[in-house]
């Protein structure tokens, strides 16, 4: 593709009036996310100097996705998806604007943010669900991949900008100012959801089944799926094998390089420059052609640069293995998506989908909680050398299904058959 396509397909897809405005909200809520998650990384080491309870305090975070959002999805597929969005977000800045204050008033300990840290894991729980499920809505069919593309690399620019600006207000203001920042961006995202128009809905006319009977019908469909049941392996092979990698980064930072909170935030930032790169190409790309051998190919070399970073005790390479794990975590994030996206029928969307927030959002926690444990024990370099191993095999066994996987991810949906397949 051309670089004036690229930017053909990008353009084309922010003239989507819906799109445009949900971005509007969601990069600042992004960057505000990510703020917070430096804050709370460095305020749970700070508190404690454990390797433990970092990664407690990142299970806190993402596992209740793991739990919960099977259900929720099975919510987001009966309910009004634009409604369950915008109360998810009032949750969160409710979250955000508590931790402020407790910091403040000198009130919070590790059982404290470890609470809180709970109670927005399971409001993100819900939150993930549903705009994964609404997003399609957002704009017509032909842009659905580029919309995808283009909202990760939004995300990738707030894991660039997100850190920077949390070292600096955590360095100039405090941890509470950098607490509120994230309150204040959560409700510009509420303004602009409530603004946004679905433009066709997907939970209308179905059946009023019992929600677990709803929750095992979706686990069902995609599991059975011959292409969304090998992507949910790709999904487990990099949520467990390197997305955990980062949330070990305050105690590597810490214990290994002897550095503080501003090199943790380079490296992060790092990470996030190499995801908005990676992001901002397959944006451009806009064709699920291919999608599925980059996927396979970044999940290699996302695990090659586990090893890497885990060999070098240095600054300089540390900074080109986050670059280059945050890219390659990308790819495979954005392109499992799409790839998602064009399979699943509408009416189970939610479900499904839900299913890749468990695993790529999701599973990192208990990824975390178990490297956490091993590092207290055998050290963190050998504990990266161990999931860096581990994620090459499940390449070596992933590609030996490439040709099968192709042929139904990248398939043109057929309306006559269910699921589209």
């Amino acid at each position: 593709m051309s670089k004036l396509a690229a930017f053909s397909a990008i353009t084309q897809t922010f003239g989507q009036r819906n799109f445009r405005i949900y971005m509007y909200g969601a990069s600042g809520s992004l960057i505000g996310t990510w703020v917070q998650r430096i804050a709370q990384g460095w305020l749970a080491w700070e508190l404690t100097h454990s390797f433990v309870w970092l990664g407690v305090i990142a299970a806190s975070e993402l596992f209740p996705s793991v739990i919960l959002a099977p259900l929720a999805g099975a919510i987001t597929d009966r309910m009004d998806r634009k409604k369950i969005a915008i109360i998810a977000q009032c949750f969160a800045c409710l979250q955000a604007t508590t931790l402020c204050l407790l910091i403040y008033f000198d009130m919070v300990n590790i059982w404290v943010l470890f609470g809180l840290s709970t109670f927005v894991g399971i409001v993100f729980a819900f939150s993930m669900s549903v705009r994964l499920a609404l997003f399609p809505s957002l704009v017509e069919r032909p842009y659905i991949s580029s919309a995808i593309a283009i909202n990760a690399a939004f995300f990738s620019f707030a894991r660039f900008l997100g850190p920077a600006v949390g070292g600096f207000l955590i360095a100039q203001w405090g941890m509470a100012f950098a607490f509120g920042f994230n309150a204040l961006t959560f409700f510009g995202f509420i303004v602009s959801l409530s603004q946004i128009e679905v433009l066709h809905s997907e939970t209308s006319g179905r059946g009023k089944t019992g929600l677990l009977a709803d929750v095992k019908e979706g686990l069902h469909y995609a599991l059975r799926h011959p292409g969304i049941g090998p992507a949910l392996l790709i999904l487990v092979a990099v949520a467990l094998g390197v997305k955990a990698v980062p949330e070990m980064l305050p105690g590597y930072v810490d214990r290994v390089l002897g550095a503080g909170v501003q090199v943790f935030a380079q490296l992060t930032a790092a990470a996030g420059i190499g995801a908005a790169i990676t992001a901002v190409w397959i944006a451009g790309r806009g064709r699920l052609a291919g999608l599925t051998r980059l996927a396979l190919i970044s999940l290699l070399v996302s695990a090659l640069a586990v090893l890497a970073f885990a060999t070098w005790e240095d600054i300089y390479v540390g900074w080109a293995c986050m670059f280059v794990i945050g890219g390659a975590i990308t790819v495979i994030g954005t392109a499992v998506q799409s790839l998602m996206q064009n399979c699943v029928a509408g009416e189970m969307r939610g479900r499904v989908m839900s299913l890749y927030g468990v695993l790529f959002r999701g599973g990192p926690a208990l990824g975390a909680l178990v490297m956490g444990a091993l590092a207290e024990v055998i050290g963190l370099p050998i504990t990266f050398y161990a999931s860096g191993t581990l994620t090459v095999f499940a390449f070596i066994w992933l590609w030996r299904a490439l040709p099968h996987m192709e042929a139904v991810l990248e398939a043109e949906p057929d309306p006559d058959r269910p699921g589209g397949w």
